[in-house]
């Protein structure tokens, strides 16, 4: 199975603390997966976790995640070196993408050295549903507010552009990230941008946002666009999943 057309699901969210696990996958995570069309057996969900430098323990976290839900989780490591020879037979084996948070920067540069960009292209075009948060998210667009280069919030503009847009991650919980994304689109260094609070994620089919979800109740999604020299957002009330029990 696979889903009917190019799906990615950005997020900021997707993972909560776990009542007998120290994490647990949370009802984004579970939506990417219904929307892949993995019915009747357990889903394959990939699991990359480059923008942490591949973490041996939040690996192991993710793997008990995948396992008390129901998946088949498959880590895909790069450092020291990738831990499969084939890695985009194994990408396209999955179900679901599921991108760690971390830096996004660094991301993208390892991702490049290794081909796995285009490898998530042709994944996505097959029906792989992309998935992530925070630089699980900024990756698949044009760019966006990122913490990647120091504590200071910089642009970063050369995202891998499979979504014509900016992103902006975690938009509710760190104050310097809406004014910055404001900036960025009223000066053109960002298209039109779409933005998620903690908790919420967005889905598109091909580039086209289709919906937006939270595994939380009262958060919000944001169109940002520019009008002459200015931002202007819009909220875009997302529609609630169901919740997941511990």
């Amino acid at each position: 199975m696979a889903a009917p057309e190019p799906t990615i699901v950005a997020t900021s969210g997707g993972h909560r603390a776990g009542g007998r696990t120290g994490v647990m996958f949370d009802a984004l995570v579970h939506h990417a997966v219904d929307l892949s069309g993995a019915h009747g057996r357990r889903p394959r969900v990939m699991y990359v976790g480059t923008a942490i430098g591949d973490a041996e323990h939040f690996t192991a976290r993710m793997a008990e995640a995948g396992r008390t839900a129901g998946f088949d989780l498959t880590p895909l490591n790069l450092f020291p070196m990738p831990n499969m020879e084939d890695v985009e037979g194994a990408v396209l084996e999955h179900d679901v993408v599921w991108v760690m948070g971390g830096s996004v920067a660094n991301l993208l540069a390892v991702w490049r050295v290794h081909g796995l960009d285009w490898i998530m292209h042709r994944a996505w075009e097959a029906g792989v549903v992309l998935s992530g948060v925070s630089a699980g998210s900024i990756c698949w667009f044009e760019g966006g507010a990122t913490d990647s280069f120091g504590p200071e919030l910089r642009p970063l503009t050369n995202a891998l552009g499979f979504l014509p847009y900016g992103n902006g991650v975690h938009y509710d919980v760190d104050e310097g990230r809406r004014p910055l994304i404001h900036r960025l689109v009223a000066d053109g260094t960002l298209p039109t941008s779409h933005c998620t609070d903690d908790g919420v994620g967005l889905v598109y089919r091909g580039t086209e946002l289709v919906e937006a979800v939270t595994e939380v109740p009262g958060k919000g999604a944001y169109v940002v666009g520019r009008e002459g020299d200015k931002a202007v957002e819009e909220r875009v009330e997302p529609r609630r999943l169901p919740a997941v029990s511990r």
